[in-house]
């Protein structure tokens, strides 16, 4: 295939986007647009394109001499309230289409009426063109440092632009002059008139203030530089440590010495300058490791020291930590010495050496700790085997090894001393399993004993004479506490998987109630109530310095944090309280997600409200709007047409032939018609609105419905009945089912004519579907467009809206309305061949009969 090239599909090469320059400042003054003319200058001489598109000089002479030589597009004049005003022409610098056009004052609010707000949204459209920008942008009109800038400065700025469209540009130039030097421009003069100086340098421009803006200039900027070195590692898959920022990453284990590991790592920092990541390896398995309230309050601890905390999951901690490292690009880590005893540290290392071993160039700081080299601690007290189980352990170790005893007498000959040591053995292994290390060891020691009394030479003394049985002694001890601990810690990994699997089943149960329950707060505190057999749960929110109860599931909730037995704080202004019983602390972990979720039911529930809220004052606003339009032409015409009829009539001076006195009489007549539908439609849709609308139910024909409907209209000359007088009865209110009726056809008839018709234009027919029966008004006009199906039902909508004068498009909705009163459906269907189909169906007055019997049939 043939290299085509960079060709678009119509054969044309694609334009280029255009590149974004922004000069960045940390106040006015700093020399952002003498630095972009400067620049526009230089590539014009060079020989490129350049055009000026708008460039304030606010009476600066430096800045205006650089405009020489630059060409201007012209402004555009604009007018708001009265002030003539002068805005960017976004489609002449387009029309111009130069290489590069210069926009100062990126931030700028353009003037009410332009086609952008914003300016910034100005210059996307100059780089969709292809064209390259220069601007200028101060760091106090960033959005997201707008507030820090209200607090050093106390003025808050009115212009502010999204730091992503700044985060865009390919290049962010930063503008900085010392505060000194930027109070001395301001003094001479070359910033603001005179008579503004001094007001300026006791205020905005205050040492202090100069010097804080500076600071958030360049962080921001350095910032910038370190996201678009990180992207470009990760594009060129870069993972060795470049030290262009000093990083410190400290590993915490969650013990008891990860706070002198925090503050150690925060001195360090310090003293180079350097951001401090707080680290966390979470083990594969998600149960060993340290308990969630540690962790809780050593990422407080982490926030407090100016540090982030991070959390990260391997099974090989060293590898995942070296990884995470690497990843942020870090040039020191800290570590804490192995707590590991000089014995356990022959067979393994440590995480700590692991990492200075293979850390390559990052710098490892081992800090030591009180915890270092004491080794692992056995603490029988933490046994999580129940207590029946320890209990039956107890029994065993006593009764087995004199059971063993018993059978190794009575079968002296047979047994011989290997056989009994096995046994004893198997005594001692099956206690272990069973009790844990206490039981365990007991029966250790009473197995040996009793093997050293009863069946070691010298037998029935405790005088051990060979070595061999010694150790036979010795290692049945090392068995029984060996096979204890591993049993031991079996039980607790399998408590804490229980409780594990307990709370995540918990907190998915918490979160699916808040997704999916339309009640999502009152059921979620129920919830609560159950799981944790409390006897009421309460959502408390502190307003004006009292608190007040929101939400409440149970009796006797409480009204303020201090009357709970169990009070969890989601924020400082909202509690939950729980009366009933005190919890462990285990229990709070769920706890506290459960009171997130019920922060965020709360939230959710409120923003439902006022989305409802909204919807119905927009409904309304909106019914209003179209009520005024509408009525405001179709009540005044027939009035004006009756108006003007009889003013004719009772002129004096106008002698009317009898034909034109009858024709004037029918438009009057013609007009009240006309009139009286209107309001009849109006107190209808009222009606409706208001369910006012009670249907008086019962057996009804459609025959006899559609002749009495078609009695009233004028146009029913052009409307062809083919409805069975036979037809079975339907279940309706006769006067609601006549209106319904009538306004379906008249509709057809208004809007389902087509000039080229002769014979009738709107058929009625009816035929029964299922249990019920259906009346079809089918007109031949041009249909509905495509997606109006439902619209069509809607206040003051008429087809297409191109017609006003026969009425405010109340009819259909109308007769949705009064269908749907009497338990009925009304659709619409394309007719075939083109047109409209209106379906109004019914349920049979016979199988509404039957519903009483099948009740009383299904309550015996």
């Amino acid at each position: 295939m043939a290299d085509t090239g960079n060709v678009s599909t119509d054969g044309s090469t694609p334009r280029r986007r255009g590149e974004l320059r922004i000069y960045l400042g940390a106040a006015p003054g700093v020399g952002k647009t003498y630095a972009m003319l400067g620049e526009a200058h230089r590539r014009q001489e060079r020989g490129t394109d350049v055009a000026i598109g708008f460039v304030e000089t606010h009476g600066r002479q430096k800045v205006a001499a650089l405009l020489s030589g630059l060409e201007q597009v012209p402004r555009r004049r604009m007018t708001h309230r009265g002030v003539d005003f002068t805005e960017m022409d976004t489609d002449a610098v387009i029309a111009r289409r130069p290489q590069v056009v210069l926009v100062d004052e990126l931030a700028h609010t353009n003037v009410p009426g332009s086609r952008n707000a914003k300016r910034w949204q100005d210059i996307h459209e100059l780089l969709d063109a292809g064209i390259d920008v220069l601007s200028t942008v101060n760091v106090q009109h960033l959005e997201s440092l707008n507030d820090v800038v209200e607090g050093i400065t106390g003025v808050r700025q009115q212009e502010t632009v999204p730091d992503e469209v700044v985060r865009r540009a390919e290049q962010v130039e930063l503008v900085d002059i010392t505060p000194e030097a930027l109070r001395r421009r301001m003094a001479h003069g070359n910033i603001y008139p005179a008579h503004k100086v001094d007001a300026a340098l006791s205020n905005y421009f205050r040492p202090g203030n100069l010097t804080a803006l500076r600071e958030l200039a360049l962080l921001w900027v350095a910032d910038q530089v370190d996201v678009a070195l990180q992207r470009y590692r990760a594009d060129h898959q870069i993972t060795d440590t470049w030290e262009a920022r000093e990083r410190v990453v400290v590993a915490i284990t969650g013990g008891s010495e990860s706070e002198t590991l925090i503050r150690r790592a925060r001195r360090i920092a310090a003293r180079a300058g350097a951001e401090l990541l707080v680290l966390h390896v979470l083990r594969g398995d998600g149960l060993a490791g340290a308990s969630p309230q540690a962790l809780a309050r050593f990422r407080r601890l982490a926030e407090d020291v100016g540090a982030t905390y991070h959390t990260v999951v391997g099974d090989d901690v060293p590898r995942a930590l070296l990884d995470f490292a690497r990843g942020v690009n870090a040039t020191q880590l800290v570590v804490g010495t192995s707590r590991r005893s000089r014995f356990a540290r022959l067979f393994d290392q440590g995480i700590g050496a692991t990492v200075l071993q293979e850390s390559g160039p990052i710098d490892v700081h081992m800090v030591t700790h009180a915890e270092a080299g004491r080794g692992t601690r056995l603490r029988l007290a933490a046994s999580a085997l129940t207590p029946a189980r320890k209990l039956l352990g107890w029994l065993l170790a006593v009764l087995l090894p004199a059971v063993v005893t018993a059978i190794g007498a009575l079968r002296s000959e047979e047994l011989n001393f290997s056989t009994n040591v096995v046994f004893y053995f198997l005594t001692t292994v099956l206690v272990a399993l069973v009790g844990g290390l206490g039981p365990a060891l007991l029966a250790g020691v009473l197995s040996g004993l009793l093997l050293n009394f009863f069946f070691t030479d010298p037998r029935y003394t405790l005088t051990v004479d060979a070595q061999e049985n010694v150790i036979t002694l010795v290692s049945m001890v090392l068995v029984a506490v060996m096979v204890a601990i591993v049993v031991d810690r079996a039980a607790r990994r399998a408590e804490q998987a229980a409780g594990a699997r307990t709370e995540a089943a918990l907190l998915a149960s918490y979160a699916r109630t808040v997704l999916t329950n339309p009640h999502p707060l009152a059921r979620l505190l129920e919830k609560v109530r159950e799981n944790f057999n409390l006897t009421s749960v309460a959502l408390l929110e502190k307003r004006d310095s009292r608190w007040q109860r929101v939400a409440c599931a149970g009796p006797d909730g409480c009204d303020s944090p201090e009357e709970a037995d169990v009070d969890v704080p989601v924020t400082s202004d909202v509690h939950l309280a729980l009366r009933g019983r005190a919890l462990p602390a285990t229990d709070r972990r769920v706890l506290e997600a459960a009171a997130g979720q019920a922060l965020l039911a709360l939230r959710q529930q409120r923003m439902a409200a006022e989305t409802a809220e909204a919807q119905r004052k927009a409904a309304t606003t909106e019914l209003r709007t179209a009520l005024l339009s509408a009525v405001g032409h179709d009540l005044r015409t027939p009035l004006t047409s009756i108006k003007a009829a009889i003013g004719s009539l009772r002129d004096p001076d106008l002698r009317l032939p009898e034909s034109d006195t009858a024709e004037l009489l029918a438009t009057v007549e013609e007009s009240a018609d006309r009139l009286r539908g209107l309001v009849d439609n109006l107190l209808d849709s009222s009606r409706l609105a208001t369910g006012a609308v009670r249907p008086q139910l019962k057996a009804v024909g459609y025959y006899e419905v559609v002749a009495r409907a078609l009695a009233g209209l004028d146009g029913r000359r052009w409307v062809k009945v083919e409805v069975d007088e036979h037809l079975p009865l339907v279940w309706a209110d006769v006067g609601l089912l006549e209106r319904v009726v009538a306004n379906v056809i008249d509709n057809a008839l208004r809007y389902g004519r087509r000039p080229d018709q002769l014979g009738p234009e709107v058929a009625v027919r009816a035929s029964v579907y299922g249990r019920h029966a259906e009346l079809r008004v089918v007109d031949r006009g041009p249909g509905l467009p495509k997606g109006a199906a439902e619209s069509v039902f809607a206040p003051f909508q008429r087809l297409g809206d191109r017609d006003s004068t026969s009425g405010v498009g109340l009819g259909l909705n109308v007769a949705k309305g009064f269908v749907e009163a009497m338990d009925g459906t009304i659709r619409t269907e394309d007719t075939p061949g083109g047109g409209l189909t209106v379906v109004i169906s019914l349920p049979l007055a016979a199988e509404r009969a039957r519903e009483p019997e099948r009740e009383e049939v299904g309550r015996r």
